[in-house]
């Protein structure tokens, strides 16, 4: 799978907590699944499968290929699946 996840994320909320910059923690809005940059496997493109733009979003450290047999999504965020990815991946 040459997917990469990718979090839309809901504005930072200033929590203070030290493992976060600035002392600001974002939170999942949604989880979606975008191709790689072509050219650059590494990378994500543009896009994610639903077509929404990839430039505000973070990826994901939790990565398809590192994770053979599972899910296309970290288990943790199933509830936040875009529906829309899911339905490309799934065809």
């Amino acid at each position: 799978m040459t997917e990469i996840v990718v979090y839309e994320l809901d504005q930072p909320v200033t929590t203070g907590a030290p493992e976060t910059p600035g002392g600001a923690e974002s939170r999942v809005r949604t989880v979606h699944a975008a191709p790689a940059a072509p050219g650059t496997p590494g990378e994500t493109g543009p896009r994610t499968l639903c077509g929404k733009d990839t430039f505000a979003m973070a990826r994901a450290r939790w990565q398809p290929a590192d994770h053979p047999g599972a899910a296309w999504y970290p288990e943790e965020h199933a509830s936040s699946v875009c529906p829309d990815c899911a339905a490309v991946i799934e065809t």
